[in-house]
């Protein structure tokens, strides 16, 4: 997959015309090399970017020079809807890189369609290790096994190739089936919170009026070393 890009010059707040000409500025930096900067069509790139992600190597075309990179950060315009600045990561082909791969998920769950449960997705990406040749696009999960309720997948369970390396704890739970809640379950849920709640209050209540009580006995006795000084200070004089 090859994107042809233009070497910038133009630097600094002065990118914004550039910007409004469909052009993004970006900046192609590796290991033992100096950041490039580079325009890339805004169009063209959105059109890469749709088919490779983060995780397909793409050839960046310079002068007639070739520079395998992956998309290594993509920053957005707060308010628009339009791409500010693009960051690709020059790899080298021999060298294995760490990289968080999208986990793709296919199939019907039994245990969704026969036994009403819910299909909870609790991992959506995990972090490889490979070459970037060998760098899967998504890694495919299987949900067709889970027939019930409380039937898992694990990290262990999916399939990669050889040059895949998984650095993700392999009881990792990758997708899984609840039971879903009634609204009795659901009722009971929300009066326990609320309890809860209102017991923490009462708690709070108690504790301000032993305060309270507390600074109200010690008024009378700083009252009274108070008034001790003015008794001694009318001492009988000696004649």
């Amino acid at each position: 997959m090859e994107l042809v890009v233009q070497k910038r010059e133009i630097l600094g707040r002065k990118v914004g015309a550039s910007r409004k000409a469909g052009v993004i500025p970006a900046e192609i930096y590796g290991k033992g090399l100096e950041n490039i900067h580079i325009g890339v069509s805004a169009k063209e790139f959105k059109k890469v970017f749709k088919e490779a992600g983060e995780t397909t190597i793409i050839n960046l075309v310079l002068d007639g020079k070739t520079y395998p990179v992956l998309i290594q950060d993509i920053k957005y315009h707060p308010i628009k809807d339009g791409i500010e600045q693009v960051d690709f990561y020059r790899v080298r082909m021999d060298e294995k890189i760490k990289v968080g791969v999208p986990l793709e998920f296919f199939g019907v769950a039994p245990g969704v369609k026969e036994k009403n449960g819910v299909l909870v997705k609790a991992t959506q990406q995990i972090e490889i290790e490979a070459l970037p040749a060998d760098i899967p696009h998504t890694i495919k999960v299987d949900i067709s096994g889970l027939n019930d309720i409380g039937k898992s997948i694990y990290i262990k369970d999916l399939k990669v190739s050889d040059g895949v390396k998984l650095l993700v704890s392999p009881e990792t739970v990758v997708a899984t089936i609840s039971a879903k809640v009634t609204e009795e379950e659901e009722k009971a849920m929300q009066q326990t919170a609320a309890g809860g709640t209102e017991g923490v209050k009462v708690e709070t209540e108690e504790k301000k009026a032993e305060r309270v009580a507390e600074t109200a006995a010690a008024v009378p006795e700083k009252a009274n070393v108070a008034e001790t000084p003015e008794k001694s200070e009318k001492k009988p004089e000696k004649k």
